[in-house]
């Protein structure tokens, strides 16, 4: 573990926090990241697992919402119901990432002109979106009908193509399920939970044995400056998308699209 690889760890441990709840995918960033900073991960375990700083910022966030939600269980209807929506919502993505297509999926995390190709279109149709009005039924994340809730389930699967990103597939497709902005955000949240440590728990399992001491450091660095960079996000990201909207998002997401894909026609893929 050098000086440089921890500098790379803690840069992209910030971009990670940073980005994973943005919809502007934090595994296009992560990667082209990692091309451009030299960084090299095998599997991609690193980008997958610094994930659990970007959940625990999270968690750490809505600790007084989820322990609510947990005691009134055996009480409240509403809240047994917002529980088993977000458990099916996950299936969906379970299902396929247990599946061959989830290996396709994996393959194309090397295809780097993927993401920024992804990050372009993602731009357009977001800047799309902010312009269509939207006739809002579901205000509250936490009162979303079970079949919304699987709904938005199946457009979080279209995330696992790198540059989608979970949280734009997320919300848009909760916003054209009749939801409002800031409770389409707020849901992909409480979605972004399970889904993440699911994915997180799953890379572990098949790579635990060949992650070195110094890869778990890298890791235990990345993931320490994933929480803070997430934890700042969290907090700020639900008052501005229900301000101004997805724009400054989508032309972000263009942006470095536009510039990744210069870079890959310049200096190649690899």
């Amino acid at each position: 573990m050098t000086f440089e690889s921890v500098l790379q760890a803690i840069v992209l441990g910030i971009v990670e926090g940073l980005t994973e709840y943005l919809p502007v995918s934090s595994t296009a960033h992560l990667l082209l990241g990692s091309r451009l900073l030299g960084f090299n991960s095998p599997n991609h375990t690193f980008e997958v697992m610094i994930q659990l700083g970007a959940i625990l910022a999270l968690l750490f966030a809505y600790a007084a919402r989820l322990w609510k939600i947990a005691g009134s269980l055996g009480s409240d209807p509403g809240a047994r119901r917002f529980t088993i929506g977000v458990i099916i919502a996950v299936i969906p993505a379970v299902l396929i990432a247990l599946s061959p297509l989830g290996k396709l999926v994996e393959s194309l995390l090397d295809m780097i002109w993927v993401p920024c190709v992804a990050l372009i279109v993602g731009g357009v149709i977001l800047l799309l979106v902010d312009r269509i009005p939207f006739k809002s039924r579901h205000k509250d994340a936490q009162q979303f009908p079970i079949p919304t809730a699987f709904l938005i389930g199946v457009a979080q699967c279209l995330a696992m193509i790198p540059g989608v990103s979970r949280s734009g597939a997320t919300i848009v497709g909760a916003m054209f399920l009749g939801a409002e902005k800031r409770a389409a955000a707020e849901f992909s949240f409480f979605l972004a939970m399970p889904t993440m440590a699911g994915a997180f728990a799953y890379v572990l399992y098949k790579n635990y044995k060949t992650i070195t001491f110094d890869q778990g450091g890298l890791i235990a660095i990345g993931f320490v400056c994933s929480f803070v960079a997430a934890l700042f996000v969290v907090r700020a990201f639900l008052n501005f998308v229900s301000r101004h909207g997805f724009a400054l998002f989508a032309y972000w997401r263009i942006a470095v699209g536009t510039i990744g894909l210069i870079a890959i026609a310049i200096y190649g893929a690899k």
